[in-house]
């Protein structure tokens, strides 16, 4: 079943991004199937602590802005907008190098929140870590 509320405008959703913390940390949205969204992050010097290894504070910024983008793109934007509300996150395995990988799928759509489930895996596709982020759905007061 198809979730989104019209057009899934990735390539607009990236533009919006390069300025911000997606852009700083290399994040792109890479495609939607019918209740999944997808993106990726480089394993480079912006997202590596000092260790060596994937911070997990940029894995958690990845389920962020791919549940983020999920809600927004599932309600009416002409009558309310999302934000973040909770986020928790299991860092499972250590990435070094190249790209990880997310994908968000719904767990729950409401009127006035949806909870999102965010699986990051490395190019191997092992799991790295699994977020859950939970988006308030707030009415846009004068919109309508």
């Amino acid at each position: 079943m198809k979730i989104w509320f019209d057009e899934v405008p990735i390539a607009a959703a990236n533009e919006r991004g390069l300025e911000c913390i997606n852009g700083h940390l290399g994040i792109e949205l890479l495609e939607a199937g019918d209740d999944w969204l997808k993106a990726r992050m480089p394993v480079d010097r912006r997202t590596r602590q000092p260790a060596g290894v994937l911070h997990g504070g940029a894995s958690m910024v990845l389920a962020e802005t791919l549940a983020s983008w999920g809600a927004y793109f599932v309600v009416d934007r002409n009558r309310c907008h999302v934000v973040g509300q909770e986020i928790n996150a299991n860092h499972v395995r250590a990435a070094r190098e190249g790209y990880v990988h997310g994908i968000a799928r719904p767990l729950h759509l409401g009127r006035s929140s949806h909870v999102w489930e965010v699986r990051i895996t490395d190019e191997a596709g092992r799991l790295v870590c699994v977020s859950r982020v939970t988006m308030a759905v707030l009415e846009t007061a004068g919109r309508y």
